[in-house]
């Protein structure tokens, strides 16, 4: 089938308007109409007719009205916010953005595990005060990196990290699929994971089972010297742990893109260390965002017309 009517939701990611999303899903889909809806009104007059519909939410309400609805391509990887249960109802599938951020996420874990192994920060903050004194650094050859979280992200880091000779550890909640690790635990076996770790790589979904999964127990088994990065959610990480072990030399080192909580109050004591380095929630940040968005989306309409399997496919 051919001429489908794709509606684009007025959205920015990154900085970036949807025109940049709209422009690329015409690029790749000639034969199909992609529809920019700039405000409300055109939203609810393109929905009624529309056979695909992406962006942040649809919600039970625009369903109702959607009468041709096939597919909604949620630009997030996370479809918490969304009422599941409604699109079942209605018969509309759901796919999310998975694997959009393998590249832009992975390149910072590993600019990360540098820079806190060459001691950057401290490089910085000695240019800054004029300060020519030497220090010690490590190497991530020969190094043991445990990878919190076995998706897309995670993945996309041990495949990285192999062309810097580091040995791999996964931590996963399905220990049972393997991966590309050398090793592979479930979250049960995050202790054994740790133990030996080098680095400690957070990229997993927050869910019951991770929040405050690294706790103070975790951080105890971490050598001491252990650097800790988190690019997965805040609440994955006990914030107050963390200070407590920062404070008594416990941890090497710590990188956080996300933090508990975010934004991170300017009177927080995480910032006040200089071996901690933060970012705000930008490990995600590429230009590339709605190119990779609109690679997902138009093999799935591909997919749509021969009626096979959707790819990220969550209803």
């Amino acid at each position: 089938m051919s001429g489908r009517q794709i509606l684009v939701l007025r959205q920015k990611i990154h900085g970036t308007d949807a025109e940049v999303y709209r422009d690329e899903l015409a690029e790749r889909l000639p034969d199909d109409e992609v529809r920019l809806a700039r405000t409300p009104a055109e939203e609810q007059e393109i929905l009624r007719t529309a056979d695909v519909v992406t962006g942040l939410a649809v919600s039970p309400g625009d369903l109702e009205r959607a009468g041709n609805l096939e597919l909604f391509a949620c630009v997030f990887a996370g479809t918490d916010h969304l009422e599941l249960d409604a699109f079942e109802e209605h018969g509309v599938a759901v796919t999310n953005a998975s694997g959009v951020h393998r590249a832009n996420m992975s390149e910072y874990v590993i600019g990360a595990m540098v820079a806190l192994a060459r001691q950057f920060p401290r490089a910085w903050r000695q240019k800054e005060s004029r300060t020519w004194q030497s220090y010690p650094v490590r190497e991530l050859q020969d190094s043991t990196a445990a990878i919190v979280g076995m998706g897309a992200i995670g993945q996309a880091v041990v495949t990285r990290l192999a062309a810097f000779g580091v040995d791999t550890v996964g931590v996963r909640y399905s220990p049972e699929k393997g991966g590309p690790t050398d090793e592979t635990y479930g979250f049960d076996g995050v202790h054994e994971a740790v133990a030996d770790a080098d680095f400690v790589i957070v990229a997993c979904r927050l869910t019951d089972e991770t929040e405050g999964l690294i706790d103070g127990d975790v951080l105890m088994t971490m050598p001491a010297d252990a650097f800790l990065i988190n690019v997965a959610r805040g609440p994955v990480v006990d914030s107050d742990a963390l200070v407590d072990a920062l404070r008594t030399n416990d941890v090497g080192g710590v990188t956080l893109d996300v933090t508990d909580p975010e934004p991170l109050p300017a009177d927080h004591p995480l910032w006040t260390f200089e071996n901690v380095m933060i970012t705000p929630h930008n490990a995600g940040n590429t230009p590339e965002y709605f190119a990779r968005r609109a690679d997902i989306l138009a093999g799935n309409v591909a997919a749509l017309d021969a009626d096979d399997d959707l790819t990220n496919r969550v209803v």
